[in-house]
């Protein structure tokens, strides 16, 4: 792709960008082309994605671009329905993912400083990068294929101003063989600009209203160029506790439209989320701790489980007609959904006494973080058996990052809740009192890590806890066992009955294996659920989202559900249904 004055071009004829953004790593590889066939349907050429960091180095030096994370496959089939693709690869790419995108054994590094061009950082950069590239070069459009424009970081001048970090980001991607043209893209106001940009490189705008007067934050930054909406956002994402996001689809339609009159050229994001399976959620840190649900619905065109929506007939109608495409061509056909109804927990674990079984132990002089061990996302717990003659303390427990469960001698005591703390930003944590003792005293702190920050100043959210005093002593000589729920198959359910959480469930149910469904939580309070060893994403309670979505490639015809409880139940059951409730 050529960017001129005058607008786009492809093999030297103009062409007008309408984009939809889909995340290739929150849709199962099964589905990509369902999704590919509606959105060219709607009348989109192009579609947009970040790439995950965390999730194609999940340790140092061992890549992962197979299956799922594929990100050649996927562009390959974009092309055989006639999409061409543009790519944020990174480093940092946001998208409400954990840590945005960064992976977290950077964070293992205290002295480590994200975002600049700082030499260790950018080395471990430069690395990743080469191997991205392995698969990305052979994909652009002046090879042959149908990449045609890259990212420079993302929303960069939302947190730093280093043009040195941002050119030498791009001289990376020239080194590893980039070829297409790269952009930038910023908040629509002066301050994002200035930080964010580069003189000589393409500039767009991310925003979600006043498409007509959006573009006129560029002046003095680029002018007589085309306009480019790089983020488009017709709806938002959710947190824990608020309010599911809705947008009324005929807004949407109105700003679309005000795109379309303008000239401009666009990305819609999203035109499909998908879910954040597993752990990957991030979170924000505005005024408080918040971390984002399990489903990315984002109130997209095409809703969490690839169904159409009034938003998305809207924006069809407009995109067709700007391009003079028919409206008559018959749509890909709606997902198939399934009821399955009640599904008895018939055998339990408590997580205690699972935890020396399916953990990693290690021994340590402080509580360290997850990230020190190595460990991604999951649970950790940290163990001390105190010993002596102390009279009556305080247990002070610092840095809780976010979700603890303190046991004293086998006895639940205190949860702490971190999304509860308000600006307490450096005061994370919590105390207790501990009963005087003469002999020996256990102490066992269950931590869950919930998402990392993917967003803002404070990106540096190390999981766990930092710190333990015992009235005026520092606590050290810790049993720490990391728990990042991939072992369940060593679980073992004895138990008809879970006597307290938290605890695992186990079930087993009948589906057919070409329809999906959605896990409805209701009658429990936190945790997580995994289905023939998948791991399709927390619930809690707190709301907005109470069902999971459970896609048909991760049935079987028996299948096996594990739910990780960790704060109680009404009845061991769950209900599998065809309704999901966001």
């Amino acid at each position: 792709m050529e960017i001129r004055k005058d607008g786009f071009y492809i093999d030297g004829k103009p062409f007008r960008l309408f984009s939809g953004a889909m995340h290739y790593f929150r849709v199962p590889r099964e589905y990509w082309g369902d999704r590919f066939a509606k959105m060219r349907a709607a009348g989109f050429n192009c579609v947009e994605t970040v790439m995950c960091w965390n999730l194609h180095e999940p340790k140092e030096g061992a890549f992962c671009f197979e299956g799922n994370l594929d990100i050649a496959a996927y562009c390959r089939m974009a092309a055989e329905y006639g999409l061409y693709i543009i790519i944020r690869p990174g480093p940092y790419t946001c998208g409400e993912w954990d840590f945005g995108g960064f992976p977290a054994w950077l964070l293992a590094d205290h002295n480590i400083r994200l975002r600049c061009d700082e030499p260790i950082y950018m080395q471990k950069v430069e690395a990743y990068f080469k191997r991205v590239f392995q698969e990305l070069a052979p994909l652009q459009d002046t090879r042959g294929g149908n990449l045609i424009a890259l990212q420079i970081e993302n929303e960069y001048g939302s947190y730093g101003n280093d043009k040195e970090y941002l050119n030498h980001l791009r001289e990376i991607m020239l080194e590893c063989g980039a070829e297409v043209p790269f952009f930038t893209s910023d908040g629509n106001n002066s301050n994002m600009l200035s930080g964010g940009t580069l003189p000589d490189v393409y500039q767009t705008l991310n925003f979600g209203s006043h498409a007509r007067t959006a573009f006129n934050s560029l002046e003095g930054f680029q002018e007589g160029m085309p306009k480019t909406c790089m983020e488009f956002w017709c709806g938002w994402f959710d947190h824990w506790g608020e309010r599911h996001h809705r947008r009324n689809p005929a807004q949407v339609g109105r700003e679309i439209q005000s795109l379309v009159d303008t000239g401009a050229n666009m990305n819609i994001y999203m035109f499909h989320g998908g879910t954040n399976f597993n752990f990957w959620a991030g979170a924000n840190y505005g005024r408080k701790y918040q971390p984002t649900v399990t489903s990315y619905d984002d109130a997209a065109l095409l809703n969490e489980y690839g169904d159409y929506t009034p938003a998305y007939h809207r924006v069809r109608k407009i995109l067709r007609t700007a391009q003079g495409l028919p409206m008559d061509e018959a749509l890909p056909p709606c997902p198939k959904l399934q009821h399955i109804g009640a599904v008895e927990l018939m055998e339990s674990a408590p997580l205690w006494e699972t935890c020396y079984r399916i953990g990693q132990r290690h021994i340590s002089a402080h509580p360290e973080s997850m990230e020190h061990f190595g460990q991604n996302f999951g649970y950790i717990l940290y163990r001390k058996v105190l010993k002596g003659n102390y009279s009556a303390q305080p247990l002070c427990v610092e840095g809780v990052h976010d979700i603890a469960y303190l046991r004293i001698n086998g006895k639940m005591v205190y949860r702490y809740d971190r999304t509860k703390n308000g600006r307490m930003k450096h005061n994370d944590g919590f105390t207790c009192k501990i009963p005087a003792f003469n002999g020996e005293c256990v102490i066992e702190i269950l931590v869950e890590g919930m998402g990392r920050v993917n967003y803002g100043p404070h990106l540096a959210d190390r999981k766990g806890i930092a710190r333990v005093r015992h009235g005026m002593q520092d606590v050290f000589g810790w049993e720490i066992y990391t728990l990042p729920m991939d072992h369940l198959d060593q679980v073992v359910f004895k138990h008809k009955t879970l006597g307290g959480a938290p605890g695992f469930l186990r079930g087993v149910f009948a589906a057919r294996p070409d329809a999906d469904c959605f896990v409805d939580m209701k009658g429990f309070r936190k945790g997580c659920v995994f289905v023939n060893g998948v791991h399709i994403g927390r619930y809690w309670n707190r709301g907005p989202q109470r069902t999971l979505y459970l896609p048909a490639p991760f049935l079987r015809e028996q299948n096996e559900i594990i739910v990780l409880e960790q704060e109680g139940y009404r009845v061991p059951s769950v209900q599998i249904t065809s309704r999901h409730q966001l």
